[in-house]
């Protein structure tokens, strides 16, 4: 441990499409309570994520214990296992995007002690974390993930000592960060720290410098609000932003909201270019609505991994999203059943940047 922040040290959190070493996943227990009554029905919609990502990246599973791994191999049958890696870090529920490590890299350390440079360090910053404004007891096993993925990476690790979930910050690897204010201006998360100071904690320990805010989140989003369901970066300047076009459904002020604050934004003086897509029509289930969004997409090497839901607006967004990466493979892969679970691909899903 040092005293020194991560961005003193030259380290910064990579952007999603930059190249990845795998992707980090922690497997569901049955036992858990993110899918009540329906583990088994979101089990196609994992295997299939895992089926398109394996071919692109290492994908390192988080289990319990060995009876947990067996229930996963048996799901991923058939599938080329080389690729698959299984470690013990047992966890409560399976949003590895929230609870996981935040990765960093840093090109360069121009400060090291022998005069050397050494290039392509990787760390991890262990942010706090409490299911969600403590929405979701117990968390006990979810929150110490990151430092157990620093010990058995042996990266350097850092404690920024305030409650972040990766889904709440969408960063462009160039120094800007996209966030929202009803998450993490939330009581629920941080009472004891201003916004100056939350600003500050991500400057010093994600390496960014531009904060860019966005308002409330989508309905139905039991995290007040999450980033990765309203707006992704996919390019150093170019953002795309979620929209509801019926003036009657309860997402149309707030996503327009955000739409306006995003046309008002810059970075680095110049402005951001926005690329919309559509929401699907509401989903309800058991009286609940769900956070269905096409914003919960997954970047990974050679593929983007998008959910669908079985809505005429799916091709609409895919064909979207094909235009904003005409070099990865975008898959849409049905997710009304893993969507119970109030999230999806991204929620799912911590990248480990290849360094």
């Amino acid at each position: 441990m040092t005293s020194q922040s991560p961005a003193a040290l030259g380290y910064r959190m990579p952007a999603e499409w930059e190249p990845h070493a795998a992707t980090w996943l922690s497997w569901p227990r049955r036992e858990g309570i993110s899918f009540p009554d329906s583990f088994d029905r979101v089990m196609p919609a994992l295997r299939a994520m895992i089926e398109a990502l394996v071919e692109s990246e290492q994908v390192c599973i988080n289990v319990s214990n060995g009876a947990h791994e067996a229930e996963a191999r048996k799901v991923l049958c058939g599938l080329p296992m080389e690729g698959i890696s299984f470690h013990s870090v047992p966890t409560n529920e399976p949003w590895c995007r929230d609870h996981g490590p935040i990765f960093l890299a840093r090109d360069a350390d121009p400060k090291s002690a022998t005069g050397r440079i050494r290039r392509g360090e990787l760390a991890i910053v262990d942010w706090d974390y409490n299911a969600w404004g403590n929405k979701y007891p117990p968390f006990d096993l979810d929150e110490v993930v990151p430092t157990r993925l620093a010990q058995i990476l042996n990266v350097p690790l850092f404690y920024p000592r305030m409650i972040l979930e990766g889904g709440a910050i969408d960063v462009n690897g160039s120094g800007a960060l996209l966030t929202t204010e009803s998450c993490l201006l939330n009581p629920n998360r941080n009472p004891n720290l201003r916004r100056e100071e939350i600003e500050q904690r991500l400057r010093d320990f994600l390496g960014v410098r531009e904060i860019l805010w966005l308002g409330p989140g989508i309905a139905g989003d039991d995290t007040d609000g999450h980033i990765d369901d309203l707006a992704r970066f996919i390019s150093e300047r170019t953002v795309v932003a979620v929209v509801e076009e019926n003036r009657n459904d309860e997402n149309y002020r707030p996503l327009q909201e955000n739409i306006a604050r995003l046309r008002q934004m810059k970075i680095g003086g110049r402005a951001i270019e926005i690329v919309t897509l559509p929401m699907p029509k509401k989903i309800v289930r058991e009286g609940l609505r769900l956070p269905a969004s096409y914003a919960n997409f997954y970047i990974a090497n050679t593929c983007v991994l998008v959910p669908t839901f079985a809505d005429p607006a799916d091709d609409v967004a895919l064909s979207n999203l094909r235009e904003c990466f005409p070099n990865r493979r975008v898959i849409g892969i049905d997710c009304r059943e893993l969507i119970w679970g109030l999230g999806t691909f991204h929620c799912l899903t911590q990248q480990q940047p290849a360094v």
